[in-house]
């Protein structure tokens, strides 16, 4: 007996072909009804028997669309319709309710033809369909139509208004379509000059990069800045004129192949390259690129091309790799706005690619690291953000603020958490702007209205005092708890774990520097089992760029001044009444504030192996330390841990190692070993006596690849249920997560 069926699709189902797709499917066989966007997702009513709902159902869960993410699909018999045919009816909102929003999709196959073959598209760099292009940049509210987007002022030509209307065409309702004729432009600043001429453009930026130039180019979500990877001159020079000092450039390839001469890939790795997401991948070095790329380490950040503009610069110059970083100065954000980048990149680039599309929401390029066969994000914005996390627990009302370190903030719309692109580091007013403006943003974008803020206890961090000037009731919760309680979401616990919190720094509750804890946690409460022991940091927050003193700091704790006797190499380049007055000032008290941070830790080692005594930008010298590692050294260092753990037997033990002159990368590994063998030897304490068996690993330490992978693969051998990051970053930029969800049930 045919009735009318009302189905609701929520999910990543706008912006990615997913009407069109349903009515094919409904065409194809035979059924009657419509289909329309509404802000909380898609809605469908079929006249059809039972059976016919059940075969249309299975087919659309089994044959989505590839951009597109289903996460409920609920049906209800309503009064009975008749319908003549199957149509699409205009979008409504209807609620505050929202459906996901799609992140922007690498430029696909089909449009690459296209860019060769269709009369209007030829060498077109705006090309795209439902398939593929630019989302959540151009969005500027729901549901997702043209309308509603920054390409609302480009009126459609007759060819892409057919294809936009046509239920057949793959770019039906794509939003962004264009093409040659009425489509965005690419404009060249050089000199003096303006290039509008497309080709002329290609042409000028192909030979400019082949020449040793420097090019600032808008891309989907902000600009970046090129150059040629291979020729050591040029990229020394942009590491000078963009107050870069250290800190590795990220790469592109002009393909895979290309790439794996370079770098060593595996499997899951070349997965993550070529995916709709296209991020930056953390891979193995395997034959150099020019030097000032990376400096030293053994690691690339690599990616493939994601938009039409890059495929034809590869295509037209016969690059292999190119520098692709980001378009600011130092640690301000990524360059959006078309002026400023021309005032701003204009003085440090020879020349400046803009185009006449707003970007509403910027992205940076996403950052991931294969481990142990799985992606882990580092960095999540373009192609990941605004994806939310689904919860077991109702979250509405909620906005957590964020950490200052790789700053993201997280809203709660009813059992999702939202969390916001990468921001950045909260230190400086650009950052706070951006930071600001895009709460702004979610706020309308996603329908949000927040009840309650939380944010970290550290009372200087400018997310807290965002939290605190808003006229709504304040929870305070501390960062490591907030760690652990991200991963615990990301996973769907609730209940009593093992939270290991490995990081640099958080303000704990006894008003000292926490980074090394070892709780037993649920969302609402935590309890502080053990840490490494407390050590002074002469100088504060100097130690991050001087790690000399949190390894004269240790050296001082553990011996005294007996230390000047060893004679230690990473000593002789610091006057000796410098050392002299940072061993007065741990004595005296004087600006030495107590961390039990790993970071510290790192650093310390870092520099007594004379490594990294002075850091040029943010977790240097742990990123060296875990660079230099001989993976095949087994051993490790001796340790105490009773009541805190306790390190002096471990740099007694390096600092004899460095007397017989054992290589620093026998060092690194063992010292890498011991923590792996700390981890292992608390966790099993810990279950021993509280008989919990679940671990959960947080904090931005856990970014090291051989420290993760090697202490989850021994805690499985101990037969621990082991819970890591994937689509959350282990770093601060999940910490936001975490605070949410503490609230939640407090709340």
């Amino acid at each position: 007996m045919i009735k009318t069926y009302k189905i609701e699709i929520q999910g990543l189902v706008q912006g990615v072909g997913f009407r069109p797709f349903i009515y094919r499917v409904a065409i194809e066989n035979n059924l009657s009804g419509s289909v329309e966007n509404r802000n909380d997702g898609v809605v469908i009513i079929l006249d059809c028997t039972k059976q016919e709902l059940e075969k249309f159902i299975n087919i659309v869960q089994s044959n989505a669309p590839p951009a597109s993410s289903i996460d409920s699909i609920k049906f209800k018999e309503i009064e009975k319709t008749e319908f003549h045919g199957f149509e699409i009816v205009k979008s409504t909102s209807i609620s505050d309710s929202i459906t996901d929003v799609s992140p922007d999709i690498a430029v696909c196959n089909d449009c690459l033809l296209d860019m060769k073959t269709q009369p209007n598209r030829i060498d077109y760099p705006f090309i795209n369909c439902t398939n593929c292009g630019p989302r959540f940049t151009i969005i500027q509210d729901l549901p997702y139509d043209r309308e509603k987007t920054t390409m609302q002022k480009f009126k459609m030509c007759p060819e892409c208004n057919r294809e936009y209307t046509d239920i057949l065409d793959r770019r039906f309702h794509a939003q962004p379509v264009a093409c040659s004729v009425c489509g965005p432009e690419y404009k060249l600043h050089f000199k003096d000059s303006k290039i509008t001429d497309q080709k002329l453009i290609i042409d000028k930026t192909t030979e400019l990069l082949k020449n040793k130039g420097i090019i600032a180019i808008k891309g989907l979500g902000g600009f970046f800045i090129a150059c040629d990877a291979l020729c050591e001159e040029t990229v020394s020079r942009l590491r000078k004129l963009k107050a870069r000092e250290g800190k590795p450039f990220a790469v592109m390839f002009s393909d895979i192949n290309t790439l794996k001469q370079y770098a060593k890939v595996n499997e899951a790795e070349e997965k993550s390259l070529l995916s709709l997401k296209r991020p930056i991948v953390l891979l193995k070095e395997k034959v150099k690129l020019a030097p000032s790329v990376n400096l030293g380490f053994d690691t690339i950040g690599a990616m493939l091309p994601y938009m039409p503009l890059h495929y034809l610069i590869f295509e037209k110059s016969d690059l292999k790799v190119i520098v692709l970083t980001s378009g600011n100065i130092s640690d301000e954000p990524i360059i959006t706005n078309n002026d400023k980048a021309v005032n701003i990149l204009g003085e440090i680039c020879d020349a400046v690619i803009t185009y006449n599309r707003d970007i509403h929401n910027r992205t940076d390029d996403s950052v991931v690291c294969i481990m142990n066969s799985k992606e882990r994000i580092f960095r999540r914005s373009r192609g990941y953000a605004p994806s939310p996390v689904k919860l077991l627990t109702n979250v509405n009302g909620i906005l957590a603020t964020g950490a200052e370190l790789v700053n993201c903030f997280c809203i709660g719309k009813d059992n999702q958490a939202i969390l916001s692109q990468h921001i950045g580091d909260l230190k400086n007013i650009e950052t706070y702007e951006f930071y600001t403006e895009s709460i702004k943003k979610y706020k309308k974008l996603f329908r949000f209205e927040p009840s309650i803020i939380v944010t970290d206890m550290h009372p200087d961090y400018l997310s807290t005092r965002y939290a605190d000037e808003y006229d709504l009731p304040v929870m305070k919760v501390q960062h490591h708890h907030a760690h652990i309680a991200s991963c615990m979401a990301e996973h769907g616990l609730d209940e009593q774990v093992i939270g290991i919190a490995l990081d640099g720094t958080g303000l704990g509750d006894d008003g000292n520097i926490w980074g090394s804890e070892f709780f037993i946690c649920d969302y609402k409460d935590y309890s502080r089992i053990t840490h490494f022991e407390y050590v002074p940091l002469p100088g504060g927050d100097k130690v991050t760029h001087e790690p000399w003193r949190t390894a004269v700091s240790y050296l001082y704790k553990y011996n005294g001044k007996e230390f000047f006797n060893h004679n230690l190499e990473f000593l002789k380049d610091i006057p000796k009444q410098n050392i002299e007055l940072i061993c007065e000032a741990i004595e005296k008290k004087i600006n030495c504030p107590l961390s039990s941070g790993a970071g510290r830790l790192f650093d310390a080692v870092a520099a007594l192996i004379n490594l990294c005594t002075v850091s040029k930008f943010h977790a240097e010298a742990p990123m060296r330390l875990e660079s230099i590692i001989n993976e095949k050294n087994k051993d490790s260092y001796l340790f105490d841990a009773d009541e805190v753990i306790s390190f002096k037997k471990t740099f007694t033990e390096i600092i004899n190692d460095l007397k017989k002159n054992i290589p620093i990368s026998d060092i690194s590994a063992k010292f890498h070993n011991t923590i792996v063998n700390v981890v292992i030897a608390v966790s099993l304490k810990i279950r021993e006596k509280h008989n919990l068996n679940k671990v959960v690993l947080s904090g931005g330490t856990f970014q090291n690849k051989y420290l993760s992978e090697n202490i989850e693969k021994e805690l499985i051998k101990c037969d621990f249920q082991v819970f890591t990051h994937s689509k959350i970053p282990t770093n601060d930029a999940g910490i936001a997560l975490g605070q949410l969800m503490v609230a939640a049930s407090r709340k």
